[in-house]
C-alpha cells in the first residue's frame, strides 16, 4: 500500500489527539507502519490543534506536506478552511458543520468568513456533518469527534468492526458505548 495522508484539524478540546489516537491504534493493528505528529499551538486556549496521521507499508516521516493528505478531517468550519491548502486535489474533507469564532473575530480584530461551507464544496469533495446534532441526540454531546470520524472511515481502508474494536481498545472505559454509537451514527450519514 502507497503512503495514506490523512491531516486531522480542530480546536483545543475537541477531541482532535483523541481521533488521532483511534486512526494510529488502527493502522498499527492493520500491519502498517504509522507515523503520528502532533501540532498543539494555543490548544489549552482554544486555539488550532493539527494532527498528522501516515500509514502504509513504509513511512519515513510524520509531516503531511501541502498538497499531499488524501483526507482533512476538520472538527469547526473555519478550520477546514484554514488547512485546506494541504489536501490533494482528488482528497476529501470531511467537515463538521460547527462554528467557534476564534478569538480574534470576539475581540472584534476580524469577522468569521462568510460562506465556509460553500467556499469547501466548489474546492474539493466535502462531506459535511451535523455531528454536534447527531451527538446531543445520543446525549453525549462530547463525542461529536467520534461522530465525525465514522463519516471519515469511509475515506480509510478499514473494515468497521476494525474501528469498533479500537475505540473500545482506546477511549475511556466508561465511554466505550457513548463512542461506539456515536461512531455508527456518524458512518451511517
Amino acid at each position: 500500500m502507497s503512503v495514506k495522508n490523512i491531516m486531522i484539524v480542530g480546536v483545543g478540546g475537541q477531541g482532535t489527539l483523541l481521533t488521532s489516537r483511534i486512526l494510529g491504534n488502527l493502522a498499527v493493528g492493520g500491519g502498517y507502519d504509522v507515523k503520528l505528529s502532533e501540532v498543539h499551538g494555543m490548544a489549552q486556549r482554544g486555539g488550532s490543534v493539527v494532527t498528522f496521521v501516515r500509514y502504509g507499508d513504509q513511512v519515513a516521516e510524520p509531516i503531511v506536506e501541502a498538497g499531499q493528505a488524501d483526507v482533512l478531517i476538520a472538527f469547526e468550519r473555519l478550520e477546514a478552511l484554514r488547512y485546506l491548502h494541504f489536501l490533494k486535489e482528488d482528497g476529501v474533507v470531511i467537515v463538521n458543520d460547527w462554528r467557534i469564532d476564534p478569538i480574534t473575530v470576539v475581540t472584534g480584530a476580524a469577522q468569521y468568513p462568510e460562506g465556509v461551507l460553500d467556499t469547501l464544496q466548489a474546492a474539493r469533495k466535502t462531506i459535511v456533518v451535523e455531528a454536534m446534532k447527531t451527538a446531543r441526540e445520543l446525549g453525549a454531546p462530547k463525542a461529536f469527534n467520534v461522530v465525525v470520524l465514522g463519516a471519515a472511515a469511509h475515506y480509510m481502508g478499514f473494515e468497521k468492526e476494525d474501528w469498533l474494536k479500537v475505540i473500545e481498545e482506546t477511549v475511556p472505559p466508561k465511554t466505550v458505548e457513548v463512542n461506539r454509537k456515536a461512531f455508527e451514527a456518524g458512518y451511517l450519514l
